[in-house]
């Protein structure tokens, strides 16, 4: 089970309402109908009743008591893998006339009249 998903399902539990769990996660609220989808479809019953008022089914009261022990024996995830050293090499994009010859008239070119 992934632990985000857990996570975003606790938050749904301790609130019964997906816009407070959302604000409280820092997260948009799509994003919390997709975790809950996801969740739901790996476990394969409806953890939440989303008719108002909000309420646990009988199966995700069962999956809110065991997530936390779900989420505390969750492996921790890799550390990123270190970044090279340096930066990125960037090619200079015709930036203009060089310093020296600005304010000056482009050679075997007129100036527009007025």
């Amino acid at each position: 089970m992934n632990v985000t998903h857990l996570q975003r399902f606790v938050a749904i539990a301790e609130h019964l309402h997906f816009p407070r769990a959302a604000i409280a996660l820092g997260i948009p609220l799509a994003s919390l109908y997709t975790s809950l989808d996801k969740l739901e479809e790996e476990v394969g019953h409806p953890l939440v009743n989303r008719d108002k008022p909000t309420t646990l089914t009988p199966a995700g009261a069962a999956l809110a008591k065991d997530a936390p022990r779900l989420i505390a024996e969750a492996p921790e995830p890799p550390a990123a893998p270190p970044k090279p050293a340096g930066g990125k090499a960037k090619a200079a994009k015709g930036k203009g006339r060089a310093p020296i010859v600005k304010g000056q008239p482009k050679p075997y070119k007129k100036r527009q009249g007025r």
